[in-house]
């Protein structure tokens, strides 16, 4: 039971709900006392020739009004049972949901998307079980269970009572046994689904590459043997479930061998009449449901629980990004002073940046290149805050950044990724995800800057256009310039570039760089690239190599070192006059 321990929160905010549900619920067990009761006094009255149609009239209309007690009383407690189970469910959605929110990246690489996913469907679908179901289970057996056998000893025999419920208490050693198990096997099989989940989760949002390397026989086997585990896992649940069935069935039935033998003896002595029998075998009837419930709370016991220590591990995890007391909630401007004696990943002992140092003025460019892996997502990273734990200082005006608010600091950067995301609908509200309210001037403003406006226009729906999921309507080189167009309209005082240009031709991307330049002029702007064209006309220039910065300078500058920056400018403008020298030739 320490599961409702555990959720004791939830109950102790909702007892009066509960507590009018478990009323109700104690009631119907009292009015489920009457029928019974009365077939045993209509089968002595026929016996004894003692019925009359006004006897059996009254017996009837009693029965009538039991019913609809019972009918009143039942809409009564699942109204407030089964409404907690949902805001239950609801609450802890609501937190799992604000906690994946404010989680940071070092989270979302030990959690993956699918995992987390079936933390938020299946995990607390066995929660509101506990709630619903579970109190349901529990309150109904309970009642009925006390309030029948009460009534057998009250109304019948006590003898023959003591006797009939001898097989009961095995009941509960079975269970607590079975239970313990079940849950094991239970914690197993949630873990498998999520398994399953991220799986499906990463092969839909990955399909066109599987087709694309013909690997659609490969992926669905892997699918198989993910489905083949959770078959596996349920069926190691299935096998502890199915067992308490047959225990329940060879305990009640004990209780009706003993009842029958003992009960026909008392008949025969004349210590109780047939219609007090049958009574009585009614009631122990009526103790089946609750000891099959007892079998079924110790299942959804065992599974919320499970769920909950699941949903709890998630819930316990920390931050590392945390904001300082007294923090601003002003968002930042001015110069931006970068400078990290050293930065390594969390559980990597490998040096990101070592000795990265430099200063933009307000309203400057800086460029950065260098290889794949050379660092330079790790100065982006920082800047943005998704890790605080370097040797160093960065500060945007006079202040470190983790100085600031979160939320303040964000306010100031605009921020396209390399890996554009959009999100499934229209490319309007992509645009203006910042802020839904911005009029339809400003987005297109937006756009022109950007270059995609046209584009937009001519499609047909033009900016109601549906993006699809992850804009898979659209063009890698379309996604990237409305990505441009959402950090744009919030006009931030620090613009982040990081390879965001990569699938547009020259052309675009140099009319994208001459809007940004004049829209920007008193505003920062930070472009990372691996193509040179990009950077030129950058204040200044960072060359990255292994978390260092090998070269710096204006382009100029750079070319006049002779250094890896000439040299990748150099190729790459050979590349470009390749496919030109091509076409003179033809």
């Amino acid at each position: 039971m320490g599961i409702y321990k555990k959720l004791s929160w939830f109950f102790k905010d909702k007892w009066k709900s509960y507590f009018i549900a478990i009323i109700a619920l104690l009631f119907v067990a009292i009015l489920q006392l009457i029928p019974p009761r009365i077939i045993g006094v209509v089968i002595d009255e026929i016996a004894t020739d003692v019925i009359t149609t006004n006897s059996l009239m009254r017996w009837l209309v009693i029965l009538v009004l039991t019913a609809v007690a019972q009918y009143a009383l039942r809409y009564v407690w699942r109204v407030n049972i089964w409404g907690n189970a949902q805001r239950l469910e609801k609450i802890m959605r609501n937190r799992l949901y604000k906690h994946f929110t404010e989680m940071d990246s070092e989270f979302y690489q030990k959690y993956r998307t699918g995992d987390l996913m079936a933390h938020a469907t299946n995990d607390l679908r066995a929660l509101r079980m506990v709630a619903g179901g579970g109190i349901v289970t529990m309150a109904d057996s309970l009642s009925i269970t006390v309030i029948t056998i009460t009534a057998m000893f009250v109304v019948v025999d006590w003898r023959l009572t003591l006797l009939a419920i001898i097989p009961l208490p095995f009941l509960a050693v079975a269970s607590r046994y079975l239970g313990r198990m079940l849950h094991t096997r239970f914690r197993g099989a949630q873990d498998a689904f999520s398994q399953m989940n991220n799986k499906v989760q990463e092969s839909l949002q990955g399909i066109k590459r599987i087709k694309t390397f013909g690997q659609e026989k490969e992926d669905i086997e892997e699918f198989h043997e993910q489905t083949d585990n959770i078959v596996a896992k349920n069926r190691e649940v299935y096998k502890i479930d199915s067992l308490f069935d047959p225990v329940l069935d060879l305990i009640i039935g004990s209780s009706y061998v003993i009842a029958i033998i003992v009960g026909g003896h008392l008949i025969l002595d004349m210590e109780i009449s047939v219609g007090e029998f049958v009574t009585f075998i009614s009631y122990i009837g009526m103790l089946v449901w609750p000891m099959f419930a007892i079998g079924r709370l110790f299942n959804i016991i065992e599974r919320g629980s499970a769920s909950y220590e699941r949903i709890e591990l998630l819930l316990s995890e920390k931050s590392a990004i945390v904001e300082r007391k007294g923090a601003a909630n002003e968002p930042p401007a001015g110069d931006i002073e970068f400078k990290v004696d050293s930065f390594k990943y969390p559980n990597s002992e490998e040096v990101a940046l070592k000795d990265v140092s430099f200063n933009i003025k307000k309203g400057n460019t800086l460029g950065i290149v260098g290889k794949t892996g050379a660092g330079k997502t790790s100065i982006l990273k920082l800047l943005l805050r998704d890790y605080d734990h370097y040797d160093g200082e960065i500060k945007f005006g006079d202040n470190d950044i983790r100085n600031y608010t979160l939320d303040a600091l964000l306010q100031s950067i605009g921020y396209v990724p390399q890996d554009t995301f959009l999100f499934s609908t229209s490319i309007r509200d992509n645009i203006r995800f910042s802020d839904p309210t911005l009029s339809q001037e400003k987005v297109e403003i937006a756009a022109k800057i950007s270059d995609i406006h046209d584009d937009i226009v001519s499609m047909p729906n033009g900016y109601d256009t549906q993006t699809g999921e992850r804009g898979v309507s659209l063009s890698g080189g379309q996604k990237q310039r409305v990505s441009i167009a959402r950090a744009l309209i919030k006009n931030p005082e620090l613009m982040i570039l990081d390879d965001s240009l990569s699938a547009v031709d020259a052309k675009t991307e140099e009319e994208i760089l001459r809007g940004l330049k004049e829209l920007r002029e008193d505003q920062t702007t930070i472009i990372v690239a691996h193509r040179i064209s990009s950077l030129m006309h950058a204040d200044e220039i960072i060359v990255l190599d292994e978390g260092k910065i090998t070269e710096r300078g204006t382009h100029e500058e750079l070319i006049e070192q002779n250094g890896w920056y000439n040299e990748m400018y150099n190729k790459q403008q050979l590349e470009q006059k390749i496919p030109e020298l091509g076409e003179e030739g033809e």
